[in-house]
């Protein structure tokens, strides 16, 4: 009876929209002179398996060269606007009130608030006075599974309440016009913005999140995360992810799920963070799932691109609109590097 579950879910993403066209237009315009072979990056943009992404500016803005503060600015103005529609879709899924929310759990690597973003909506919010609240930043890609696993972990430990946990990204607000490093090529390739609610409680009626665990490599700090530089946050994303997916990941899933008293084989649905057509790829090569395996996860990609920690929360949308999960299994990958998994189930 202590099992906490996810009542409802609610996601946002902003109005304006970058085509793949659009986005492969950008890269030439903004790389071609740098890189005279620019042609033999294009597979990055025809191969990943996206047709369109949703972004917090127009297009034209990110031909331009912003600074730091005003891209800053932006992500919170834009974040709290994504956050307060996914929040209240929330609450009327569940058929609650902000006041009736106990905690606040929000998750985001793409800006800085101080005061933070939790806060910053209860100015929009009617929550009570006294709600606590758990900002994370720095899980990146992992930052929706992660901040689930947390969330899960508060509302076990004072069953009966009610938790909110929020996550947003605006990776587009991350893209510096001047940066010419490989990385920079390839997020424009793959990112967009989007944003997650989800509201978490041992009472109700939902998926049970029966368990969560994590496993970070050494040695790979350099895989993925963020540089600090002069005018934001430079991008780091190594070639090598979907090599160390195909190598070494296996064994700690195993482990986890061999530790949760479940076997990979008993998995009814795979509810993976997509991040890319690459990883993708790796996942099905040693996962091999029954159907629909990684489809959810690709049908998202499709419409909105890798818009980092959320995305693991729209393909959990995307699949349970196809019916019950069943025993299912979320996952995600980011800075550290690592990974996170939960289990989940949704009797049949």
């Amino acid at each position: 009876m202590d099992t906490p579950k996810i009542l409802s879910l609610a996601t946002a993403v902003p109005s304006h929209v970058m085509t793949q066209t659009d986005a492969l237009a950008l890269g030439r315009s903004l790389f071609t002179d740098h890189y005279p072979n620019f042609s033999r990056f294009e597979e990055a943009y025809t191969n990943a398996g996206i047709k369109q992404r949703h972004i917090c500016v127009p297009l034209e803005w990110l031909h331009e060269t912003h600074g730091w503060k005003e891209c800053n600015e932006l992500y919170v103005s834009e974040a709290l606007n994504l956050l307060e529609r996914a929040a209240q879709q929330c609450l009327n899924e569940a058929g609650l009130t902000p006041n009736q929310i106990d905690g606040i759990v929000i998750a985001s690597s793409t800006g800085l608030a101080t005061p933070s973003l939790d806060v910053r909506l209860a100015q929009r919010m009617p929550f009570r006075n006294d709600i606590k609240r758990l900002p994370i930043f720095g899980l990146g890609c992992a930052g929706g599974a992660t901040g689930l696993a947390r969330t899960a972990e508060l509302a076990k430990a004072a069953p009966g309440s009610r938790w909110l946990f929020l996550v947003v990204e605006l990776c587009s607000l991350t893209f510096r016009a001047a940066d010419r490093n490989k990385a920079n090529i390839i997020a424009t390739a793959l990112f967009g913005d989007g944003a997650a609610a989800a509201i978490i409680s041992t009472t109700g009626a939902g998926t049970s999140i029966v368990t969560s665990g994590e496993y970070t490599w050494p040695a790979t700090l350099d895989v993925m995360g963020w540089r600090i530089e002069d005018d934001g946050f430079g991008v780091l994303f190594s070639k090598d992810i979907p090599t160390i997916i195909r190598n070494d990941l296996l064994a700690p899933l195993k482990i986890f799920l061999t530790q949760s008293t479940c076997e990979l084989s008993n998995i009814d649905s795979f509810i993976f963070h997509p991040g890319g057509a690459k990883v993708l790829d790796a996942l099905d090569e040693i996962i091999q799932p029954k159907k629909p395996g990684f489809s959810h996860a690709r049908k998202v990609m499709e419409k909105y691109g890798n818009m980092s920690a959320p995305t693991v929360l729209f393909v959990y949308d995307e699949a349970r609109r196809h019916g019950r999960l069943g025993n299912a299994l979320m996952a995600a990958l980011g800075p550290g590097f690592s990974a996170s998994f939960l289990r989940l189930e949704d009797p049949l």
